[in-house]
């Protein structure tokens, strides 16, 4: 097919649709919408939980456990909410949960595979210090490190990381604050 005649295609059909309508659309009962919901965060997902959690064997299993979550949590879904800070949330808790039940915090990044998914907003596996930006995040307090992986990492609108958190906006940009200061301590004594 020739560009002209998918450009044209492009501009006729519909806009794709919001999460939010997705997730409406699902728990109205159209199957096809959780599954493109799936497509479009399961990969953001894998990499927020690998660097929760560390260990590559856990991913796939906390991955399915939040949209397990968000399937049974459908009704309780507020329409005219957003949606990725309410996923967001329900995979930081999978992952708190799956955490506290292990007794253990996360795998140091010297142990992991080296084969990190991507992610939007700022990739560190493609930097050239990749390998020192994943060892300071761990440095960090968790409070501090789950505010920058959301923020910097995944691009959540402070707002958004607030309420993923469960804290005031004021007091997630503080976090950010103090973890960006240390973050940048952590990466000037490793230079």
């Amino acid at each position: 097919m020739n560009l002209l005649l998918r450009i044209l295609l492009a501009a006729n059909s519909p806009p794709p649709r919001t999460d939010e309508e997705l997730f409406l659309a699902y728990r109205n009962g159209e199957a096809a919408a959780f599954d493109e919901l799936f497509l479009r965060y399961e990969g953001r997902l894998r990499s927020y939980v690998r660097r929760r959690v560390g260990s590559v064997n856990e991913v796939d299993e906390l991955v399915q456990q939040t949209f397990l979550h968000l399937h049974r949590a459908r009704k309780d879904f507020k329409a005219g909410l957003p949606l990725r800070p309410w996923l967001y949330t329900s995979c930081l808790n999978v992952c708190r949960h799956h955490l506290r039940r292990r007794g253990r915090r996360p795998v140091p990044a010297e142990l992991h595979d080296g084969n990190v998914p991507t992610v939007e907003a700022h990739d560190i596996t493609r930097d050239e210090d990749a390998a020192r930006v994943r060892d300071a995040l761990m440095t960090l307090p968790d409070h501090e490190r789950v505010v920058i992986e959301l923020h910097w990492l995944h691009g959540l609108a402070m707002k958004e990381v607030a309420s993923v958190v469960g804290v005031g906006l004021s007091a997630t940009k503080v976090r950010a604050h103090r973890g960006y200061k240390r973050l940048k301590v952590a990466l000037a004594e490793s230079a």
